[in-house]
């Protein structure tokens, strides 16, 4: 099947891998067009449709990301009139963000939600999705002169692949999702980055972050899905941490361009790691 150019993600997400594409596809194994898919930390979805898989199992603990995948995939046209109703002025941007904080969030059908998602997305502060320990969206306002809230042919486009190839789209812990996949499969693991330094921790698409406790239960179901003869490949920063508990697999170090830092000299390239276990 010819992949469609128009299939790209349709939110910015943080530690997104639109830049590192080419780096993660010299890496991957052969013949993964005829092995199933599985990325059970979807974020942005950059590899995922870039590769367009066949047959895949998309999943992420950030249901309101989720929500989205849904809607886009079952409801194009309906979200693309929701998309419309939306002005870009600071006021109703607070207005719209603050929503999660009150009892009408509950009563938003889940093309609005999806729509209060992708808008949020495309007008605040640097494309910057980031929620607080209670699960509340808190990026300020972006001030975008014209930013592209409706973005019909991308929406289109993503649905259409999203219904003819054969994809699951799941909201669940990872571990679950990992359980008991065909020993054919292939998956790619993009988990939240373990920090360089402790001021560092961005952590802020679900709430709660990730620890070292976080980051060696995945090393211990990537270990499972050694075991068990399923090829993977992680993403992770180049901590020595991380370099410390995946000894024993191949662990590469790309180049990757970090434009997100609070601190502007941290900003630029940064090594991190890949991580797989086969040649």
């Amino acid at each position: 099947m010819a992949k469609n150019k128009l299939v790209v993600p349709f939110l910015k997400w943080v530690g997104g891998k639109r830049q590192l594409i080419p780096a993660i596809k010299k890496r991957l194994p052969k013949g993964l067009a005829n092995r199933p898919y599985y990325e059970p930390f979807i974020g942005g979805g950059a590899l995922f449709f870039d590769l367009q898989p066949k047959n895949a199992v998309i999943n992420d603990y950030n249901e309101e990301l989720i929500n989205v995948y849904k809607v886009i995939k079952d409801n194009p046209e309906e979200l693309i009139e929701d998309l419309k109703k939306h002005k870009n002025t600071a006021e109703y941007f607070y207005e719209l963000r603050s929503i999660d904080r009150k009892p009408s969030f509950s009563k938003l059908t889940n093309i609005e939600r999806a729509s209060r998602i992708i808008y949020l997305n495309k007008t605040c502060y640097n494309g910057l999705y980031r929620v607080n320990n209670a699960g509340e969206f808190n990026s300020p306002f972006g001030r975008y002169k014209n930013p592209n809230i409706v973005n019909e042919p991308t929406i289109k486009a993503v649905s259409k692949f999203l219904r003819t190839a054969k994809i699951q789209i799941l909201s669940s812990d990872y571990e679950v999702v990992l359980k008991n996949i065909p020993t054919n499969s292939f998956v790619y693991l993009d988990p939240p980055y373990h920090p360089l330094s402790d001021s560092s921790n961005f952590t802020g698409y679900i709430q709660g972050g990730w620890s070292e406790e976080d980051q060696i239960r995945l090393r211990n179901v990537c270990n499972s899905l050694n075991d068990r003869g399923i090829r993977f490949l992680l993403s992770n920063s180049s901590a020595d941490f991380i370099k410390e508990i995946y000894t024993g697999y191949n662990i590469h170090i790309v180049k990757a361009i970090r434009t997100v830092n609070s601190d502007s000299t941290k900003r630029g390239q940064v090594n991190e790691f890949l991580i797989s276990n086969y040649e």
